[in-house]
């Protein structure tokens, strides 16, 4: 019975949610957003990426004055006027609002994610997606070359099964 019950709760582990941080290739800060029920494997994958892509495993917290954690809704941008969207959503947090390729890119503070969730919903506007985000303060220029090495990096993490999310300050 105790077998049966080890095997039956075998998949259902405590999964934590850690972050690691460090610097690919050229100095590109970049930090993996992390989900994991073993995380000594977790840290071990993350740091041979790092260290087989050029990169450096940092500590934690070493990279938190680099990414602002933000909010990010996109909408249709097909009857809305961009001017008008921002004095409608300034109240609920609205930060910035862009325009791309027939969508409104609205960027709030991690704290207002919620208000600006209700406020869009209230105003009958429908959410393409929405997410949190770690948006750089600063970018780094590199030439193709280089963005080629930090992406390798990149594309690596992505790859991991722990990992849940990457962000860095390469400038694209």
């Amino acid at each position: 019975e105790a077998a049966i019950q080890r095997a039956s709760t075998k998949g259902e582990g405590n999964f934590e949610e850690i972050n690691y941080e460090g610097y690919g290739p050229h100095g590109i800060a970049i930090l993996a957003e992390c989900t994991s029920d073993n995380p000594t494997r977790t840290v071990s994958n993350i740091r041979v990426h790092f260290s087989r892509n050029n990169g450096t495993l940092g500590k934690t917290g070493s990279l938190d004055f680099i990414f602002e954690r933000m909010g990010v809704f996109r909408i249709s941008a097909v009857g809305q006027n961009k001017e008008d969207m921002e004095l409608e959503l300034i109240e609920f947090g609205a930060h910035e609002i862009e325009e791309a390729e027939n969508e409104l890119i609205i960027y709030t503070k991690f704290a207002d994610f919620g208000s600006m969730q209700k406020a869009l919903e209230e105003k009958k506007i429908t959410i393409l997606s929405a997410e949190k985000q770690r948006i750089p303060n600063t970018t780094t220029e590199l030439n193709e070359e280089q963005k080629k090495e930090v992406r390798e990096l990149i594309a690596a993490l992505e790859e991991d099964d722990d990992v849940q999310a990457v962000f860095h300050n390469m400038s694209e």
